[in-house]
């Protein structure tokens, strides 16, 4: 989970996402890097590739805001976007592991 927490920070501050400056930033918070934890970073690096974090964040956003439906003809209507956002929220589960 700190590795997630590390590209985040990234993220946050504008660095790149990359083996170097997560394990700096792992590093930094006290974590002992063994080969196990070199191999998770260099996964999640790997995962990362391509990916624009923002949108995911805001995807994930807009599935936490989402608001309860009051009534059971208004929860069908809505049943197809909302399975849309929560497969956008899996999907970045899955990215962050």
């Amino acid at each position: 989970m700190e590795n997630i927490y590390a590209a985040l920070l990234l993220h946050k501050l504008g660095k790149e996402v990359n083996e170097e400056n997560l394990m700096k930033v792992v590093t930094a918070a006290g974590v002992v890097v063994s080969p196990e934890e070199e191999t998770k970073v260099k996964s999640l690096v790997a995962s990362l590739k391509g990916v624009d974090i923002e949108k995911e964040l805001e995807s994930a956003s807009l599935v936490s805001a989402a608001p309860a439906a009051s009534g059971a003809p208004a929860a069908e209507k809505k049943a197809e976007p909302e399975e849309k956002k929560e497969a956008a929220a899996e999907g970045l589960s899955a990215l962050f592991g």
